[in-house]
């Protein structure tokens, strides 16, 4: 629990200082989980932290990483939330939609063609990676 407790509180450390240094804040969001429920609470966390600091004049940029199950959220095909993503790129250009390849490939091999995406959405080889990747660079990471 202090590991945890630990983490969180470093993490949010680096959250302020990289906004005290002049660059904009930057929040990683996690979503694994094919369920509406987590995607629309992974959603809520971006459009509040977007509009707190745009409200505070300040720069976020906030990446949002599906992998596992959380990929349906981002299938055309399958999505529950298809509309509030289609808002988002509208409204949200500081919100970015990450595809993991590797859950990709694996969807493939199983449904024996590509699932379709989502428009504008970027893909990473590995979505776990790209989490650790980003921690490594300062960002903040949040698994709603």
């Amino acid at each position: 629990m202090l590991k945890v407790l630990g983490a969180i509180v470093g993490a949010l450390t680096l959250f302020a200082v990289s906004a005290q240094a002049g660059q904009p804040h930057r929040l990683a969001l996690q979503i694994s989980d094919n369920t509406p429920e987590k995607m629309n609470a992974v959603l809520n966390v971006a459009a509040n932290v977007s509009k707190y600091y745009s409200d505070k004049g300040e720069e976020v940029e906030v990446q949002i990483i599906a992998f596992n199950a959380g990929l349906h959220m981002l299938r055309d095909d399958t999505s529950p939330v298809k509309p509030r993503l289609k808002s988002f790129k509208q409204g949200m250009p500081n919100v970015s939609f990450i595809a993991c390849d590797n859950t990709l490939h694996s969807m493939t091999r199983s449904e024996g063609k590509e699932p379709p995406l989502v428009a504008n959405v970027e893909h990473v080889e590995a979505g776990v990676v790209r989490l650790i990747e980003l921690a490594q660079k300062g960002w903040t990471l949040v698994r709603p």
